[in-house]
Order: C-alpha cells, then sequence, then structure tokens
C-alpha cells in the first residue's frame, strides 16, 4: 500500500473527525459507552460463537469455573469440585444465585444447560464439544455429576466462562433475545446493528460491577469510531480504530491511549476441499509470500507481534521450535514453478478471500491482494456483512478468509475444535475441512492423557505438523489497544481481550 495513499486516507479521516469535534455529545453519566464493531450474533451461551456473543455473553452469565489471568481455572457457580476418577466430574454449587429473573439457580439448571447440547435440544456448533459427557446427574438441588463416556482432559476449559454460561431450566430459542443469566450485568434492550444496553445485576453473588449501566455502540466504519470519541459520545473502543488514528488521539487531552500484550490470534484459513488449496505446496508458497513485518509495522504500526501457532506463546503447551514461513517470494514462486502452475499474463491462478465489512480485515485482504500478486496469484475479494460473512464461514462456504481467535486459543483443546477430521461444520470449527489421520491421533491421545508433561508432547507434534500442513497460515497476536475517555478509571484490559474489565472500571464524575 503506497505510502501517499496511506496517509491521504488518514488526514481526509482526521478531518473529518476534527470537523465536528466542536459538536460534543458527551455520554450519560451514569453509563459507560464502548464502541463494538458488529452486533452480537446470538446471545444464548449455548449458541454464540462469534466474538461479540462471546464477550458480552460472559457479563450476562457465569460458568461452573473461570479462567484467570494465568490460565487456571477458579470457581464460579461451582465453588469447588473434585475428580474422583478421570470419568467423574462432581461440581458443588454455591448458594444464594438468583438469576436475573429472581429464580435461585440450582443443579436442575446446570443439568438443563448440559443435556440440551448433548441431546439436541438446541442446535450449536458447541454440541460436540460435550459429546464425552454420558449423562448428567442431580443428587441434591447443589450437587452436579458429569459422567464421562471417556477422559477428557479439556472437560473443565469448556465448562469456563466464554465456553458455556449457564441458563435457566427450560430455556429455548428465546433466550437469543431475551438473555436470563446470572452474571453481574443484566440484558435491558438491543437493537440489531445499532446499540446493546446492560445494566448492573444489584443481586448479583459476587463482586459487582461498580458503574450501573453499559451501551455497546454498533459502529461498523473506523472514522465514525474515532469522530465518537472524540466528540466524548463514547467512552472507549478496544482494538476498534486504526493505528494511524491513534497515533493522531494520544494528542488528545481527553482520551488515553493504552497498548498491553495479548493473545488474541489473527489467522489466515484455507478451504482445503478447494481444488488449487488442497495443494500444501499452494498453502506454502502463500505463506512465503506474505510480508507478515511489513503488515504489522504498516497496517498495525507495530501493534503486533508474529505467530507460528495457535496458542499464545506464554502457554504451558506453546511449541517454540515449530517451522517458520519468513517472507521469501523468490521461494514461492520457485515453489509454485515445480508445481507446475505456470503463468499466463502474469497469473498462475485466481482465488477468492471473503471479508467483512470491518475496515481492518478489508485493509488487510487489500495488502494480501498485492503480496501475492507478486507471486502470481490473482487475489479477488469479497465483502459481505459481519452477519452474512461469518454465516458463510461456520458453514465452510469459502476458499479463504482471515478471522480472531479470542480466549479459545488459550487451551490446547482447540487443536481438536479446530483441526480433527471429526470436527467439520457444524459439529466444530474445521471449518477448512483439513484431514491428517496422525494429527487425528496425537489429539485422541493428548484428549485422554492425564499427565500434563505428555500432553505437553502430543501437542507439539500436533503443532510442527500443522506446520508443514498449513491449514492455517498463523499471522499475529494482536496486542490489546484501548482508546478510552478520561472519565474513566480502572481500565485493566485482559490478555485475550475479553469485556472483564468492565467488571471493575469506574466512571468519574
Amino acid at each position: 500500500m503506497p505510502r501517499a495513499w496511506r496517509a491521504g486516507r488518514w488526514l481526509l479521516a482526521l478531518g473529518c473527525v476534527l470537523l465536528f469535534t466542536a459538536c460534543s455529545h458527551h455520554a450519560p453519566p451514569d453509563t459507560l459507552v464502548m464502541i463494538i464493531e458488529s452486533s452480537p450474533a446470538n446471545l444464548d451461551p449455548r449458541i454464540g460463537t462469534d466474538d461479540q456473543s462471546e464477550r458480552i455473553g460472559k457479563l450476562l452469565y457465569d460458568s461452573l469455573v473461570r479462567r484467570d489471568e494465568h490460565f487456571d481455572l477458579q470457581p464460579s457457580l461451582a465453588e469447588r469440585w473434585e475428580t474422583p476418577d478421570p470419568l467423574t466430574y462432581i461440581f458443588h454449587l454455591r448458594h444464594g444465585v438468583r438469576f436475573h429473573n429472581g429464580m435461585s439457580l440450582s443443579s436442575r439448571d446446570v443439568k438443563w444447560t448440559i443435556d440440551s447440547l448433548i441431546q439436541g435440544t438446541v442446535v450449536s456448533a458447541k454440541s460436540s464439544t460435550y459429546k464425552y459427557i454420558e449423562r448428567v446427574d442431580t443428587p441434591d438441588d447443589y450437587t452436579v455429576v458429569l459422567h464421562l463416556s471417556a477422559p477428557y482432559a479439556s472437560l473443565l476449559w469448556n465448562l469456563s466462562d466464554g465456553a458455556l454460561g449457564i441458563v435457566p431450566y427450560g430455556s429455548g430459542k428465546d433466550l437469543a433475545h431475551a438473555p436470563n443469566g446470572t452474571g453481574p450485568f443484566k440484558f435491558v434492550s438491543e437493537e440489531q446493528d445499532s446499540e446493546l444496553v446492560i445494566e448492573r445485576n444489584d443481586d448479583y453473588w459476587g463482586e459487582k460491577p461498580r458503574i450501573k449501566r453499559v451501551r455497546f455502540a454498533v459502529v461498523p466504519d473506523i472514522t465514525t469510531r474515532a469522530l465518537e470519541l472524540r466528540k466524548g459520545s463514547a467512552d472507549i473502543a478496544l482494538n476498534a480504530i486504526t493505528p494511524d488514528m491513534i497515533d493522531a488521539m494520544r494528542h488528545d487531552p481527553n482520551l488515553q491511549v493504552s497498548i498491553t500484550p495479548g493473545t488474541v490470534l489473527m489467522y489466515l484459513a484455507f478451504n482445503l476441499r478447494d481444488p488449487i488449496l488442497k495443494d500444501v505446496r499452494v498453502r506454502q508458497a502463500i505463506a512465503y509470500a506474505i510480508d507478515r513485518q511489513a503488515m504489522i509495522h504498516y497496517l498495525w504500526r507495530d501493534a503486533a507481534k508474529p505467530a507460528n501457532s495457535v496458542l499464545p506463546e506464554q502457554h504451558w503447551a506453546y511449541d517454540p521450535n515449530v517451522r517458520e514461513y519468513d517472507h521469501d517470494p523468490k521461494r514461492a514462486n520457485q515453489i509454485l514453478d515445480d508445481a507446475g502452475y505456470r503463468t499466463a499474463n502474469g497469473v498462475r491462478f485466481h482465488l477468492t478471500i471473503k471479508t467483512s465489512t470491518e475496515e481492518m480485515t478489508r485493509l488487510l485482504a487489500a495488502v494480501l491482494q498485492q503480496q501475492l500478486r507478486e507471486v502470481g496469484i490473482a487475489l479477488d475479494i469479497r465483502t459481505f456483512e459481519f452477519a452474512t460473512f461469518y454465516s458463510d464461514v461456520v458453514k465452510g462456504a469459502f476458499q479463504m478468509y482471515s478471522l480472531r481467535w479470542l480466549g479459545d486459543n488459550e487451551d490446547p483443546g482447540i487443536f481438536e475444535h479446530v483441526f480433527h477430521s471429526n470436527s467439520f461444520p457444524p459439529k466444530r470449527a474445521n471449518r477448512g475441512y483439513y484431514v491428517n489421520h496422525q494429527v487425528d491421533a496425537w489429539l485422541d491421545a493428548a484428549r485422554v492423557e492425564p499427565d500434563k508433561a505428555k500432553r505437553k508432547q502430543l501437542y507439539f507434534k500436533v503443532q510442527e505438523q500443522l506446520s508443514e500442513d498449513l491449514p492455517y497460515v498463523d499471522l499475529w497476536y494482536l496486542k490489546m489497544v484501548a482508546v478510552y475517555s478520561k472519565r474513566l478509571k480502572n481500565v485493566n484490559i485482559p490478555q485475550s481481550g475479553n469485556y472483564d474489565f468492565l467488571r471493575t472500571v469506574e466512571l468519574q464524575p
């Protein structure tokens, strides 16, 4: 992307922002206004898998256990649990917990939540995650016993916040539009593609939020997001402003910019059923053609770090010795020549990447288009509203796409979820239809292996094979970039980029 074009585009955007800055409309004094890029697809925690559904869902629903900042599991609705054998998990629930409608939480709610997934009461891509739960017993109102058909090392992680929230007994499809959880915030209202409002749950069993209300303002356009922050009509945006704009917004006396390490993975995925992309040599050539360092520097202003695995670098199962694909267009061209993909008028073949209307993903696609052109690949870009784009992705209806993993990539169980041959849509998230039976065998062994050191070695083998087969190109880990009003204090953004900071953030008068 020419620097002059980038500079001109930014100056135009900045001019628009400055033009309207004087017309200030401040956010209500008791309401925090947070900008998000798109509406959540489904606020039923058994169903929603997109970023906004999971992030906002964590505020409305509690899970049996929760993840802490070190990826360890801590008590939540279950104040304690034990595993007398690898096939039995016993959870002891807290007393005095109530759903937002006033009903008391009991073991039958937990049983209903899990049974509705494993018995197919609700149709969800999450269902197969719990297929090893054979039955759920409730010996009393505050005890839940899960009986497994086989050991499942990632079970607790998949019962934690962000993976599965507990819903009331009898909950059906209406929960998607009328959420009713036990979480620190309660649902108030939603207007699709416009806003979603939640308020503090004053009867929450745990530490109550310090703010009364949150309004999530859906703003697809990046320039408008910057404008809302500059006007004071929005309070915070997380990883939703272009780095160029952030550099300018640092000088605004009413705004604060925070950049912290992150675990959110941005990746490029391929459909391996495609007649061209099923050739591993094509995927490897694409990996060598991508200049990740340049994109990190120019697109993200160094607010990202190259990734070579789905897992974050600080994870206990992360393999630092996988094959790396440094930018090498000469090698990419040689691979494609040797594979017999000849050029005609400078083009070897066409591929299509699907993207949402979100600006940074469209910019990424445009830069990929330029970089792949250097090796004779004509990349066509097809842009859709997020709901349509994401629907195609989860169905496997694409050649290429780019998205982010948020939170889910903090447990090695993601490898089975995304790369096992039994995880094709709609069961789970092997959307590219990757098949390697040796990888399946390693994942099957890791699932039942109780010894952490042995599991680690199995996941090392998986990562090394994935780096050869390349069903994904792992692009980079995004740093957490928050732009927020100085009327906020105690803004502590988690590495995963979730919205837990809204539990402790405060509004100053």
